[in-house]
């Protein structure tokens, strides 16, 4: 925000120099950009946050600088003189979208001279680096540099009917700008119409067929209010963003919508001539009454570390334009400013009276009680996948929730319904929200691959977006693997990242069928029989399609239900100071028997005594063993926590085993 030093006279009477005013705004809140002399004048850059748009506009700079200084703030008094006919029979207007813009104002003025701007008009706005066009038009642009609030003016000649229509964009509507670019309108877009076409698009910019041109001579001064996310959207589809658009985006004052009108009608019967027509057309609903907030005052020392005098608090609070409403001992109740749209809480008002009674007034050694945070559950586990995970080789990836629809579609494994898309993408393409982690790290893999890289071992802790009719998605929080071990590899890291979540925690696996998985090399995985994740190995096909040269593994997990099992405090669990005894077992068994339904058999029949047992080998043989045979060669650790386990007792335990697995699995013991 360009500021003139010469601008802001007109309202305070500044009694610093030009760096010293620039430094106390600065401790205040709004950052100094810059100053530069232009001419006799000074501009100043100030950076204005998005909260403040109060201050895009000199009126609202000058209110912080009166203040901060203790002066008088002097506004003004914009009362054009009326003595045309009433403004109803010169022009209608109508609302047909109260969403899109929920308050329009007009007023007309005749026999206007449209000509070159006084000098001194002129100089201003050279100086905050806006050229001059016409005195009709340069007034708006005074007027929304003044006090933030946008205005446009149109011929009246050009507005056909003397109708003036806020509506809806028609989808495909062609609009030709002031910018004498055409555009191509969508569903959602504020238009401004008259009886036949757009003449505006609303809080955007104004149309070439209704601008004011030297041989116009009734002008229409539009003032409206319009809904900030509609013009934000506008703005960005068209990339087509302007002064007005910066400001509607944020939200102005919504009681300078008449003042704004006002004023530039008193301006143009000062320097362009004409008669203003009596009374406004003002359709559409009036602001809100801003609701009362209170602030204890002992909230102050509690937060800032300070105690600041009440009076003093209550000279501030009123100073920046609220209104009391009570005020004792305790508290003070005030009714915030209708240009203060930001204050809503009493939070708020702690921070108003800190940066107006100065920072820099604090001491660094104030005493502020402060507590200590606490990571959230999720927190933590999410740090026990992270931990575990890098110590197995793999690197953290950060990708975009938002990916192409090709990537898209490649894979979702958890929801048939179509992705979310983006009105706006925020990358080029990139228009759905993903429903899956593995994608992203599939083009991850393919980009790194690509320059060369010799180990890529990735991994991803993000949210998916899963739709929902009729609902908002739901939001499932994710961790993915994509890695070139293969199956066991990957499935052992899964082991040991479940292990260090909760080391009661066993998956169970279920063949998973799916295009863009090998065949018999994919699984759903399963907690307590409740889904909480999928591991495979990547089709052929699969690997066309992202391009992949190497075998891929991916996995995903849902970190949801891992939180609700996890055992974050810490377990004691005295070693056993007995020796254990290992047997290894070798079984002759069906290919389609898998390795976790037979793990699960030899948990159970082992019982308490079982410290561990481990895969060792799979071994085939068509000859020997026959086509749909196999040999699986698994490690028994036997011990007792209390005793020494002696041999008889060992196999005693082995026994169960073997006896276990030939019921259950047909299992044979190879010699």
């Amino acid at each position: 925000m360009l500021v003139s030093w010469d601008w802001l006279t007109d309202y305070v009477k500044l009694g610093v120099t030009p760096a010293e005013l620039a430094a106390r705004l600065m401790m205040a809140g709004l950052n100094h950009d810059g100053t530069a002399q232009v001419g006799d004048d000074w501009a100043i850059n100030l950076e204005v946050t998005s909260n403040r748009a109060d201050c895009l506009g000199h009126i609202g700079i000058a209110r912080e600088i009166a203040v901060l200084l203790g002066v008088e703030l002097k506004l003004p008094a914009a009362n054009p003189p009326a003595k045309g006919p009433p403004v109803s029979s010169l022009v209608s207007v109508r609302i047909d979208c109260p969403e899109l813009c929920p308050r329009y104002t007009a007023r007309v003025l005749r026999g206007v001279k449209v000509g070159p701007s006084p000098a001194w008009l002129v100089r201003r706005l050279a100086t905050v680096c806006i050229g001059t066009i016409s005195n009709v038009v340069d007034v708006t642009n005074y007027v929304l540099m003044e006090c933030g609030q946008p205005l446009h003016a149109f011929d009246m000649a050009h507005v056909r009917e003397r109708k003036i229509i806020v509506r809806e964009a028609a989808a495909g509507e062609k609009f030709l700008a002031i910018d004498h670019k055409e555009y191509q309108l969508e569903r959602g877009m504020c238009v401004i119409a008259d009886a036949q076409r757009a003449v505006a698009i609303g809080g955007v910019m104004g149309g070439a067929d209704s601008e004011v041109t030297a041989g116009t001579t009734e002008v229409l001064i539009e003032s409206a209010a319009f809904n900030p996310m509609s013009i934000r959207n506008t703005a960005r589809r068209l990339v087509l963003h302007s002064a007005s658009s910066y400001r509607f985006e944020r939200s102005p004052d919504p009681e300078s919508v008449d003042w704004a009108s006002r004023r530039a009608c008193e301006l143009i019967l000062e320097l362009c001539g004409g008669e203003l027509a009596a009374g406004v057309v003002d359709v559409g609903t009036q602001p809100a009454a801003r609701k009362p907030i209170k602030l204890r005052l002992a909230q102050i020392e509690r937060i800032l570390g300070i105690r600041i005098d009440a009076a003093e608090v209550r000279r501030i609070l009123t100073a920046l334009g609220n209104r009391e409403l009570k005020f004792d001992a305790a508290a003070v109740e005030v009714t915030p400013p209708s240009w203060r749209r930001d204050l809503e809480r009493e939070i708020d008002l702690v921070e108003e009276v800190a940066r107006i009674y100065g920072y820099d007034k604090i001491p660094e050694d104030a005493q502020v009680p402060m507590a200590p945070s606490h990571r959230s559950n999720a927190d933590r586990v999410v740090a026990k996948v992270r931990h575990v995970l890098t110590a197995a080789g793999f690197d953290e990836a950060l990708t975009a929730s938002v990916v192409d629809p090709a990537t898209s579609e490649a894979m979702s494994p958890w929801t048939d319904a179509a992705p979310l898309v983006t009105q706006m993408p925020l990358l080029r393409e990139a228009t759905h929200l993903r429903r899956s982690l593995i994608p992203s790290l599939l083009v991850a893999r393919r980009t790194n691959e690509h320059l060369a890289h010799p180990r890529i071992e990735l991994f991803e802790t993000a949210r998916v977006y899963l739709p929902q009719p009729g609902q908002l998605p739901r939001e499932e929080n994710m961790v993915a693997l994509c890695s070139g071990r293969d199956y066991l590899a990957v499935k052992g890291a899964i082991e040991a990242l479940l292990s260090a979540i909760n080391p009661g925690l066993t998956v169970d696996v279920v063949d998973r069928k799916e295009s863009w998985l090998e065949p018999g090399r994919g699984a759903t995985l399963l907690i307590d029989g409740e889904p909480i994740g999928l591991l495979g190995e990547l089709s052929a096909a699969a690997k066309r399609q992202f391009q992949l040269r190497s075998p891929a593994t991916i996995a995903e997990l849902r970190l949801d239900p891992l939180v609700r099992l996890a055992l974050l405090v810490p377990q004691y669990a005295p070693l056993s100071p007995y020796p254990a005894i290992e047997r290894d077992l070798n079984f002759e068994l069906a290919e389609a028997v898998r390795w976790s339904d037979l793990a699960a058999t030899v948990r159970q029949a082992a019982g308490d005594n079982l410290e561990q047992f481990t895969y060792v080998e799979t071994y085939r043989d068509k000859e020997r063993l026959g086509a749909d045979r196999k040999s699986l060669m698994l490690r028994l650790s036997l011990r007792r926590p209390d005793a020494t386990l002696t041999s008889a007792e060992a196999d005693a335990i082995t026994k169960q085993v073997i006896d276990a697995c030939a019921t259950v699995h047909a299992a044979r013991l190879r010699a």
